[in-house]
């Protein structure tokens, strides 16, 4: 597979990224980013772009992939829901409108969370305007599109991207995964998963944080 990453300077795209660039499977990863994400490797190619708003001047190299997994994100801690709504749906879609004449045979993986709200009715804002980002995605031509919902993730040991607050509260992982476990997982499962999907399907447009475990072996 040929696969094209979003937010890989951010902790998620970081290790979604480092998953990618060690199975065998993958052939080639493109890296789609304002700032270089601080990692060199054979199957590597970056593309460095300032307006993430707007990449329609670097369309003609977003071409060619198998899949998106489209890590780029911000919280929305302090934020208006309408700054949010355009960080976040009308960003995303901004790129996958571009993507999605040009890779037909894209699966196309959103990281959304877990209590994204397809209504678009909720009391939580930042829900609904994830299920509606994940409601649009879904009307554009690609192969397949998923909402891929993570809880706690717990960092891949190493990187370099792990947010710092992590140091604090990855002890409690062991006790997640035995009274919650479908609350949390690695981000190593997360980047399995999609990877496994991406190859082989999957019976819902919604990936849980079951399917994250359950699929995160490789075949």
């Amino acid at each position: 597979m040929n696969v094209l990453i979003t937010g890989a300077s951010g902790m998620v795209g970081e290790g979604v990224l480092h998953i990618a660039l060690n199975d065998p499977s993958v052939n080639s990863v493109t890296v789609l980013g304002r700032r270089t994400c601080g990692h060199s490797h054979p199957k590597l190619t970056e593309i460095l772009h300032s307006d993430m708003m707007d990449v329609s001047s670097v369309a003609d190299r977003l071409t060619g992939f198998d899949a998106c997994f489209f890590c780029l994100g911000v919280s929305s801690v302090g934020k208006s829901e309408a700054e949010f709504t355009a960080l976040t749906h009308t960003l995303t879609l901004g790129i996958a409108q571009v993507l999605a004449p040009r890779n037909p045979q894209m699966a196309f993986f959103y990281i959304s969370g877990v209590g994204t709200d397809r209504t678009e009715a909720g009391k939580v804002m930042w829900a609904r305007v994830k299920g509606r980002t994940e409601n649009d995605l879904l009307k554009l031509p690609f192969r397949a599109v998923y909402g891929v919902r993570p809880g706690y993730l717990q960092p891949i040991e190493g990187l370099k991207h792990t947010l710092p607050y992590y140091r604090y509260v990855t002890w409690m992982y062991p006790m997640l995964k035995v009274f919650a476990p479908n609350s949390a997982c690695g981000l190593d499962e997360l980047g399995k998963c999609m990877i496994r999907i991406a190859k082989e399907g999957h019976s819902s447009d919604v990936i849980t944080v079951a399917d994250m475990r359950k699929m995160s072996s490789f075949k």
